[in-house]
């Protein structure tokens, strides 16, 4: 008569988790949430943990009805476990949105750090070029207007892909602020 109670009872801990779960959105997240060692099952959505809880409580009440003492302290143990960490993620949902913007603003402040960085590389490697153009003007020997040629077509290289990597910050910047 025990078992019937304590099976019951978590049985109800398994429908109440699984209508506090269908209140949040199944939004995929894209670190680990769960040690490995508590659920077999790997997802990027909660409903998926409530899963193998759903059917870890199917495989106790087999285990109940057949008399297996040892399987079931096992899979009771085991169930109590995956309900408490389920229930702990659960609640801290609304921490995990604070930090998902959090971590959106950092995103956007990066960019604008390498937006400025690219910036500032451009105006360096512009002022090379421009330097370099007035030595070449000075130059009397063949050699050294080859060599000068050669810095100035690899300075220019290197202003164009800068230039490429800034119109692709500038429109992931502008991408990011038209989606907000």
């Amino acid at each position: 008569m025990g078992i019937q109670n304590l099976l019951s009872a978590l049985e109800k801990q398994v429908n109440i988790l699984e209508t506090e779960l269908a209140l949040l959105p199944d939004l995929p997240f894209s670190n680990a949430r769960f040690d490995q060692a508590l659920f077999h099952h790997r997802s990027h959505k909660l409903g998926g943990y409530m899963q193998e809880i759903r059917q870890n409580m199917e495989q106790l009440s087999t285990c109940v009805n057949g008399v297996r003492t040892e399987q079931v302290k096992f899979l009771a143990e085991r169930l109590v476990t995956q309900i408490e960490a389920l229930k702990r993620e659960i609640a801290t949902q609304a921490l995990r949105k604070q930090e998902d913007k959090f971590a959106h603003r950092s995103q956007e402040r990066d960019l604008y750090q390498r937006l400025a960085e690219h910036q500032d590389y451009e105006r360096r490697l512009t002022a090379m070029v421009d330097d370099r153009e007035l030595q070449l003007d000075k130059q009397t020997t063949l050699t050294n207007k080859y060599k000068l040629q050669k810095e100035i077509a690899a300075l220019a290289g290197r202003l164009a892909r800068c230039r490429q990597a800034l119109m692709r910050i500038e429109k992931s910047i502008e991408k990011r602020e038209n989606s907000d």
